[in-house]
């Protein structure tokens, strides 16, 4: 298959036949504004001389290709985004020269020019295969190899790649060039070039094995937002903990972090050179989630260093393995080295809600997926990818034991440093260490799909006991596996206003119904809890008469682990039609203002408003909408004054705004006629406020313009983008579907702003013509505007809020008959997913 899309097969025979010895890369970043200069040389050996293969180049303009010194014409050898290389010799040398285009989406080498200080930033984003849009390459991970990066560039820049940055050589004419030292052998993804006018800090961090210089970037607007001391907090107590954990030293010599605008990801593990979005440097108040998070992502991308770009996959069917190690490394982290000691909270409450609703939807998928080629893998960077498998690798830790975990993995990275390996490879580790046969869970877990269901079946006895007690375990029909689970069970009684665990018990459960003598004679608590501990990967049911206790007291439960079951239980019943719209409406507004795990806090609204707007019976929804516009209200008016409550209920209250009194009140917090001790309405909250007024039509266009020249900001334009397609207007739907769907030269994290405020629930006159057209451009989407542009726009702008019999049956009709690529019908499915499950619970509330 030619093209942009390299198959696994593909990659496979490359790798037979080729060793790649190393890598130059010219970048000449002076030619202007829309192209830069790449000339690559490649050394490499091959194992079958005369045969041919390929290189990989996406949208060059190729000046000139040299072979083994022979000239190589473009015009017959570069087609459909690769070079044909014949008559290989054993050992060959590659030269291309080319002119490369600047992004605008965030893939490959991405220009951006600050509007606040017009200062210009570049950065580049590679994976999955997007260093072939910056210089010539092999593009699949397991042909390894060293990289010499050379840069010219304008003198007063910063330029920074994987190794140290070098002194830069004066080049004339105002310019400079940047030599780089050969990096460790690396995969072309994990590569970087950044540069621009960045702001620059150089710190250090002296370990056990020696000092690792530490650099700090960011845009000059920016840097009185780089709160340094807590970045360095946090980085420090990465090294410290996994070069101890790891039993390996970091890898890769320096460390540099750099924050860059507009980009599409929290962040990239380019080895030694971090790359970040800069919305991690607030500028406005956030609250304590949002500093956990970040807490999260930084040790993510670090984990990363030894897991990912120490050893590295032969193939991208193990980006799982990748990311679930990551995701799990820095949860583990976060409670062992840093202040947030109950992230797995956090966890619960998030990331693996996350992984169950990705693991319910049509597009489910093994957790090792059959990634047969790219296509295959740009859309499985998801909630099974990150937060199952991390919730599955952490039932992994626990069945071989923590210590017997990490030693394997020493010797994992022993074995196979700045090399590529296979997930067997882990598993003959993981087995050495720890004595226990891997190959049968890996089956279990890792090869099939689906997400089970643990609920507790019984009988009582006259004095209310338990008689007979069993977990049930079930599984979707199309997905049937049933696997082992080790389960808490926790026992909750009410005892002077509060739920106290009386009682808490450790079994395994297997096949559809698991007895539990040791419940047997135990008198029925007022909570019954399964998965207690949060060990288990599976969905948990309650009891009726737990789920009333939950309803009525979940405030009253004192572990923030077990309130994030109970929620978790909730929101899935309440999806799942078990539990109604109101009911979980009524729950959240019960417990939330004395929740404390901060995830719980800010997420929470979030799965309310979705209850309210798209869970709700139609006819009940109008009273629905006033009750948690209210409910919301008494809990911003009644939070700590400068806490995290109030600002989280602020932006609750935003959301839910929408008779005249509230939008009154949002007015008055806005001209400041309105305060609230404490709440500090700054530029984020503002756009926040104008945001809400914009949708229900009380903010026009001179509004949002007026409020733009208050944050002529790339922050700002993104807002004052998200806020005109709020508006409740044919013109302001019409205007935003050309900027985003249209349009080509709409910056990526803009084009997102207005994507995600396309569909707006009760805008439905508006909306209503935009299924057709959404239908229309989902047959072409994929292949006109890239991966990047099209997830977006078939994600976010599914017309999931107009759900209805009539749009199921419109979507089957285009499932069936359309030639979109099975990318884009992945999430055409997706959303037609959503869609029948608000039907199905909106049936549900109807009953009441």
């Amino acid at each position: 298959m030619p093209g942009t899309n390299l198959t696994r097969d593909e990659a496979a025979a490359r790798a037979a036949l080729l060793e790649v010895t190393s890598y130059e890369v010219e970048l000449d970043l002076t030619t202007g504004d829309t192209t830069f200069g790449s000339t690559t040389t490649i050394a490499f050996t091959c194992s079958e001389p005369g045969a041919e293969t390929f290189a990989d180049l996406v949208g060059a303009t190729v000046h000139e290709i040299t072979l083994n010194g022979t000239a190589v014409d473009p015009a017959t050898a570069y087609a459909d985004s690769r070079i044909r290389l014949t008559g290989l010799a054993a050992e060959n040398t590659l030269v291309v020269r080319a002119d490369c285009t600047y992004s605008r989406t965030g893939e490959g080498l991405h220009r951006f020019v600050d509007p606040a200080d017009d200062r210009v930033y570049l950065y580049s984003q590679f994976e999955v295969p997007d260093a072939r849009r910056v210089f010539t390459t092999f593009e699949q991970p397991d042909l390894k190899s060293v990289f010499t990066f050379v840069v010219t560039a304008p003198e007063h820049w910063k330029v920074v790649s994987n190794s140290p940055s070098p002194e830069p050589t004066p080049a004339g004419d105002g310019s400079a060039v940047w030599r780089f030292e050969p990096t460790k052998p690396l995969s072309t993804y994990v590569t970087a070039i950044v540069a621009g006018e960045y702001h620059q800090e150089q710190h250090a961090y002296e370990g056990r094995h020696g000092t690792i210089p530490l650099g700090l970037y960011c845009r000059q607007s920016l840097v009185e937002h780089l709160d340094t001391e807590e970045l360095l907090t946090v980085t420090r107590q990465g090294f410290e903990f996994f070069e101890d954990a790891f039993g390996y030293p970091y890898p890769f010599g320096k460390y540099d972090q750099l924050f860059v605008p507009e980009y599409n990801m929290g962040a990239m593990e380019n080895a030694g050179c971090v790359t970040l979005r800069d919305e991690y440097l607030p500028r406005s108040r956030q609250d304590r989630a949002f500093y956990e998070f970040r807490v999260e992502v930084i040790l993510h991308e670090m984990a990363h260093m030894w897991f990912g770009d120490l050893v590295t996959m032969k193939w991208w069917d193990d980006l799982w393995l990748n990311e679930s190690f990551a995701e799990w490394a820095c949860y583990h982290a976060a409670v062992e080295a840093t202040e947030f000691t109950e992230s797995w909270t956090g966890f619960t409450n998030a990331r693996k809600n996350w992984a169950y609703r990705q693991d319910q939807l049509p597009s489910t998928h093994p957790i090792a997926a059959d990634n047969v080629d790219l296509h295959a893998v740009e859309v499985n960077f998801d909630g099974i990818t990150y937060a199952k498998g991390a919730s599955v690798l952490k039932q992994l830790v626990a069945w071989v034991r923590l210590e017997n975990f990490l030693e394997g993995l020493t010797g994992y990275f022993h074995d196979f440093e700045y090399a590529n390996s296979e997930f067997a490879d882990l598993l003959t580790a993981l087995e050495k260490s720890s004595g226990r046969e891997l190959d049968s869970w890996a089956q279990e877990w890792l090869q099939t799909t689906g997400v089970n269901t643990l609920a507790p079946r019984f009988e009582l006895d006259a004095e209310g006991r338990y008689a007979s007690f069993v977990v049930e375990q079930g599984a979707h029909p199309d997905h049937p596996t049933l696997r082992r689970h080790r389960i808490g069970v926790g026992l909750y009684d009410r005892v002077e206003g509060r739920l106290v665990r009386r009682q808490s018990l450790e079994l395994d459960v297997e096949g559809a119904t698991t007895e539990v003598p040791e419940l047997v004679g135990v008198t029925q608590p007022d909570l019954l809890l399964l998965n207690e501990g949060d060990l288990a990967y599976a969905k948990i049911r309650l009891d009726p008469r737990s789920l009333e206790t939950v309803v009525e007291g979940i405030a009253t439960i004192d572990d923030s682990l077990a309130r994030a079951l109970c929620w978790g239980a909730a929101w899935d019943m309440t999806r799942d039609a078990e539990m109604t719209a109101h009911q979980f409406v009524a729950l959240v507004l019960s417990g939330l203002g004395s929740e404390t795990d901060a995830f719980g806090v800010s997420r929470l609204p979030a799965y309310a408003a979705q209850a309210v707007h798209q869970y709700s019976a139609p006819e009940r929804r109008a009273a629905l909408r006033t009750t948690w516009e209210q409910g919301v209200r008494a809990l911003l008016h009644d939070a700590a004054p400068g806490s995290d409550h109030q600002l989280s209920f602020a932006r609750a209250f935003a959301a839910a705004a929408h008779s005249d009194a509230a939008l009154d009140e949002l007015e008055a917090l806005l001209d400041g006629s309105l305060v609230l001790d404490g709440l500090a309405v700054d530029a984020d909250l503002r756009w926040t406020l104008v945001g809400s007024l914009a949708r229900n039509g009380r903010a026009d266009a001179a509004r949002i313009a007026d409020e733009l020249s208050r944050d002529n900001t790339i922050s700002g334009q993104e807002h004052a983008a998200s806020a005109l397609a709020l508006r409740p207007l044919a013109e302001a739907k019409a205007q935003a579907w050309q900027d985003a769907v249209v349009r080509d030269d709409v910056p990526n994290e803009t084009q997102r702003s207005i994507v995600t405020s396309f569909q707006v629930p009760g805008q439905d006159d508006v909306l209503e013509p935009y299924v057709e057209r959404y239908l229309e451009v989902a047959d072409t989407l994929w292949e006109e505007k890239g991966t990047q542009r099209a997830s977006t726009v078939l994600e976010y702008m599914f017309p999931k809020q107009l759900a209805s019999e009539a749009l199921l049956a419109r979507v089957d009709a285009w499932l069936e008959s359309s030639p979109a690529n099975p990318a884009a019908k992945r999430y055409v499915r997706e959303g037609r997913d959503d869609v029948a499950r608000a039907l199905r619970a909106q049936a549900r509330d109807a009953r009441g």
